[in-house]
């Protein structure tokens, strides 16, 4: 199944949203919050049975993957008018008219991780972590004071099932990781300032994930 044919989920059976409005927002060194068991702990084994098939690193768009049932209902729900709601609402920002992005990892490389920001047509970064157990001491995001040092933390978090980690999209959202390789799910959810923005990092994102496909398939 494709995101095309994904319809619009009966409730919301994979999000907590009473959590993620019992979440405490921090507000420094930009806005942020971590939600644990933001994924009911009853639907984790269904969405880990239908999670694409991503043996390539590299973020790849949803629209681009294939899937079962359970996950396409749970990207009905990251693109509801509720979460919608509840991040405008968390965030103190207006979301009404903004489209939204949603990118797909299932393997790290020893690359991933370096220090950055995202790119300012991004406003919120949401990022929703499927690994059922995390054990590797790489791989854990870090959000930093600085561009500097990974060892100027903020918070860090690990990739456990369920857990949501979103933060305003400013120019000191510094955030990245210790490197690691092999098997690491997270979801992408972004809202972002126009249906351009969209369609430009579909391209690249798409672009990206050809080529990688392409060596993987050559190797």
């Amino acid at each position: 199944m494709t995101a095309a044919a994904a319809s619009p989920a009966e409730g919301l059976r994979f999000l907590d949203l009473a959590a993620l409005a019992r979440a405490a927002l921090a507000r420094e060194p930009f806005p942020w919050l971590v939600v644990p068991g933001f994924i009911p702990a009853p639907a984790r084994a269904a969405l880990a049975r239908d999670y694409p098939d991503i043996a390539e690193p590299g973020s790849f768009p949803v629209a681009d993957l294939r899937f079962g049932p359970a996950f396409a209902d749970f990207i009905a729900e990251l693109e509801s008018p509720a979460l919608r709601a509840a991040f405008a609402a968390k965030f103190a920002i207006d979301l009404s008219d903004r489209p939204t992005m949603i990118t797909v990892r299932g393997q790290a490389r020893a690359g991933d991780g370096r220090i950055h920001t995202d790119t300012r047509s991004k406003l919120i970064t949401a990022l929703i972590y499927m690994n059922e157990s995390w054990e590797a001491e790489g791989g854990r995001l870090r959000l930093l004071r600085s561009p500097d040092t990974l060892e100027d933390v903020v918070a860090e978090v690990p990739p456990a099932a369920g857990t949501l980690l979103a933060f305003r999209v400013t120019p000191q959202s510094w955030h990245g990781h210790a490197p690691v390789s092999g098997p690491r799910r997270v979801v992408q959810l972004n809202w972002v300032e126009s249906a351009r923005v969209v369609r430009r990092e579909r391209l690249r994102h798409g672009l990206s994930a050809r080529v990688k496909r392409l060596f993987a398939r050559r190797r």
